[in-house]
């Protein structure tokens, strides 16, 4: 028994500081021989340091490599991070964690979204959207053009407009700016619905979309600009954001079924909700000529998107917002006319960049 003891400890004290440290083991091809170099870097450093010089002298680039990609290198972690003090200090970009208003991600894969620059030469500050993606709305666009419903469908989604316009009239009455705010939260979900539905035809049919795809997801997202904008006007409180989350779970669901049993149905609900939002931001450029909602100046998101002159003001930003409101009521009521004439979406080429 004392025999085998011995035995036992002559085999640990051999190589228990390779197999059995905390540092792990680790298999790393030898580029000199082809064999393998067993042992991590720190478990071997505990047994005899003149061994780390020999393996340094005989595999330079391999240990070193080791060092700077183990994580349980002696010092790594260390050494990284003066490494990362010292990129800073040298480019003057404040260190990881160490800046308030800027904040440095790293990673791997080493991507570096681009910087914009303007016209005039000032850097593009604005993420969710690029200088090619703006324009200059078309305020000549007739706003009184309504589509007089002669089906049974058509009629069904024009009452079905007319009796969600009711409940939107109690609640906000002369509120515009949170009116508009709110609805707008509804009004980009459509585009949305839509064009996914589209996404997943195309792909199961094998075939394109005739832009359709594309052209209500950029009504989407101008949607969603017209509600970024709104929101430096006014903030909602927080039953309005509860109810913003009920209407969208009610909606989204309602829309998606709707589409998917009846396209030129939904199409039709869309122009005819455009024509109603028309109609209220009419009325919101009323209480703002009466006095009644102060004419702020324009939002900079909104002088930037739209692409207006800097004294630019809230009535302004009113009128553009309704010009593309009854560009999103031609696109709608023209899809649905495709659908009524027993034609799909891809038969007629889509309006794509017509805000």
């Amino acid at each position: 028994m004392t025999y085998r003891t011995s035995i036992a400890k002559s085999v640990i004290s051999q190589v228990g500081r390779r197999y059995f440290s905390s540092a792990g083991v680790h298999l790393i091809n030898n580029p000199v021989n082809g064999k393998l170099l067993t042992g991590g870097i720190t478990g071997f450093s505990h047994g005899n340091p003149s061994k780390v010089a020999a393996a340094e002298l005989r595999f330079p680039a391999l240990l070193s490599g080791l060092r700077e990609k183990s994580t349980l290198a002696l010092g790594g972690r260390k050494e990284e991070e003066e490494r990362e003090a010292a990129a800073g200090g040298a480019t003057g970009a404040p260190a990881s964690g160490g800046g308030k208003d800027e904040k440095t991600i790293v990673s791997y894969w080493g991507i570096q979204p681009p910087k914009v620059i303007k016209e005039d030469g000032t850097e593009w500050k604005w993420n969710c959207f690029r200088p090619w993606e703006t324009y200059t709305a078309d305020t000549s666009i007739d706003l009184t053009k309504h589509h007089a419903p002669t089906t049974f469908l058509d009629k069904l989604a024009l009452y079905t407009v007319k009796a969600l316009r009711w409940p939107t009239d109690v609640f906000f009455q002369r509120r515009y700016g949170c009116r508009a705010m709110m609805l707008e939260t509804v009004a980009a979900v459509p585009g949305m619905v839509g064009g996914m539905l589209l996404h997943c035809k195309s792909l199961r049919r094998f075939e394109h979309s005739g832009g359709w795809i594309r052209a209500l997801l950029e009504e989407a997202e101008n949607e969603r600009m017209h509600l970024m904008t709104f929101m430096e006007v006014s903030q909602p409180r927080w039953y309005e954001r509860a109810i913003v989350v009920a209407v969208q779970v009610v909606f989204f669901n309602a829309y998606f079924l709707a589409y998917i049993l009846s396209p030129k149905f939904a199409h039709r609900v869309v122009g005819y909700l455009e024509e109603e939002a028309i109609h209220s931001y009419t009325e919101f450029l009323k209480e703002l000529d009466k006095g009644n909602i102060k004419n702020v100046p324009a939002p900079a998101i909104a002088i930037d998107y739209w692409r207006m002159s800097p004294n630019a003001t809230l009535r302004d930003v009113v009128e553009v917002v309704r010009a593309d409101e009854a560009h999103h009521r031609d696109v709608n009521h023209f899809a649905s006319d495709i659908h009524y004439q027993g034609h799909e979406l891809k038969a007629a080429p889509a309006p794509i960049g017509y805000h």
